[in-house]
């Protein structure tokens, strides 16, 4: 192996795979069983985030950074001037081998550009899970990413050799698509999905009725959609997220702010060299509340109210939409109800749940819980603290709950930028 070479085909496609957020190693749980290497439960998988939300716990890299498609927004268009390299197949797996044996990283996610055509590129990244898991007998997380256009037999293939499958959604509405990736359509993504989340739910089924059955995708698939590049609301871009957990079952979708690439591209909106990761942080916010608050989108986001709020977390925001909801008595409310205080997480529903057998919640025992109080008060009741806040307009409680959030966030850093509200 030429070590100078691969070190140099590294630093151009790790570089390139930055660009790509949905690489979360959570959901994987195939143990090491057969006395080979690494091991993909949930505590074996060391999950370290940059400030933006990317995950660096892996191998993250591009077999290529060719590609036979023009995409105005991605840094690996084929008219794009940048350096371009490929791994072979034999030096991914080296990399993957050595950089686990040094404990660099807990598994190996892999994208890629298209060359030639969908069934020559997925076809390669097959083989390199493959080798892994059967010639190496690696047992670490692998995330591969799904080509659109490959055959139904590689992306079987896959799934039985990869934890989780995902492939990129691009743009959030067809024809956001169009305006700068004429040469793609979301029914190539559609079919893919569909596809494997077929195949999940068959085996699954069969694992009632038959011993054996092959693992497939264990931790499932996964998709992105690249925001700001195109002019799609907040209200659109959560609706297509909705519709695609429910249609596909997706274990996660990833929201990634656009990144000039081009700062020459008139099909491209100029917006500095920073993405809108205050934008970013409000959808996934949101995304949160639908997966596990129990929020429809159409309760945080509708025709009328498009966009969230960017001085504070939508969760909030719905609370002084919806006042007429509030305050919510601790002590008699449902789970469904308390969830919706802000400032009230999930685990702190449960604790209350719990502690109402026992007698009434007061004050003490909520801040004991972990709310947190100064926002939660406005919004509830309990045993001791029948204060009507709610006689506050609006604005006044928005206020008052900016102005602690910024007291206690820049007490220590005056310059420090609070995301949230």
């Amino acid at each position: 192996m030429n070590f100078d070479r691969v070190s140099e085909k590294l630093n151009i496609l790790a570089d390139a795979a930055k660009y790509d957020v949905s690489c979360s190693s959570s959901g994987g749980n195939r143990k090491n069983n057969n006395k080979g290497l690494g091991d993909s439960k949930a505590s074996g998988i060391c999950h370290t985030y940059t400030e933006d939300g990317r995950c660096v716990s892996l191998l993250k890299i591009l077999l290529t950074n060719h590609c036979i498609y023009d995409c105005a927004f991605c840094v690996s268009r084929k008219s794009n001037d940048v350096q371009r390299a490929a791994f072979t197949v034999e030096e991914v797996v080296d990399l993957t081998i050595n950089f686990y044996r040094r404990n660099y990283i807990e598994g190996l996610f892999l994208s890629s550009g298209i060359f030639k055509n969908a069934d020559f590129t997925m076809e390669r990244l097959v083989r390199i899970a493959k080798k892994l898991r059967l010639e190496h007998r690696f047992n670490g997380y692998i995330h591969l990413k799904s080509i659109p256009g490959a055959s139904e037999e590689l992306l079987t293939e896959a799934g039985l050799y990869a934890d989780r499958l995902s492939i990129n959604l691009e743009m959030p509405t067809e024809e956001g698509l169009k305006l700068v990736a004429p040469e793609k359509s979301h029914a190539d993504v559609q079919k893919p999905l569909g596809f494997v989340n077929n195949k999940i739910i068959q085996l699954k089924n069969e694992k009632k009725l038959i011993k054996s059955v092959p693992k497939f995708a264990p931790a499932g698939q996964s998709t992105q959609m690249v925001i700001g590049a195109t002019p799609e609301n907040d209200f659109q871009i959560m609706s297509i997220a909705n519709q695609y957990y429910n249609d596909y079952n997706l274990k996660r979708v990833y929201y990634s702010g656009f990144i000039p690439i081009n700062h020459n591209d008139s099909l491209l909106p100029s917006i500095g060299s920073q993405p809108p990761l205050l934008r970013e942080n409000r959808l996934y916010q949101t995304d949160w509340l639908m997966r596990f608050y129990q929020f429809d989108v159409h309760e945080i986001l509708n025709e009328t109210n498009p966009h969230l709020d960017t001085d504070i977390d939508p969760k909030l925001s719905y609370a002084l939409r919806n006042l007429h909801h509030f305050p919510v008595d601790i002590n008699t409310a449902d789970y469904h109800m308390i969830l919706r205080i802000p400032g009230v997480g999930v685990r702190s529903v449960k604790k209350i749940m719990a502690a109402r057998k026992f007698g009434k919640i007061r004050t003490y025992q909520l801040k004991s819980f972990g709310i947190a109080y100064n926002r939660a008060r406005y919004f509830m009741r309990c045993e001791d603290d029948q204060y009507q806040r709610l006689e506050l307009l609006p604005t006044q409680i928005k206020s008052k709950i900016l102005s602690n959030s910024q007291s206690k966030y820049l007490k220590n850093d005056p310059n420090q930028l609070v995301l949230f509200g």
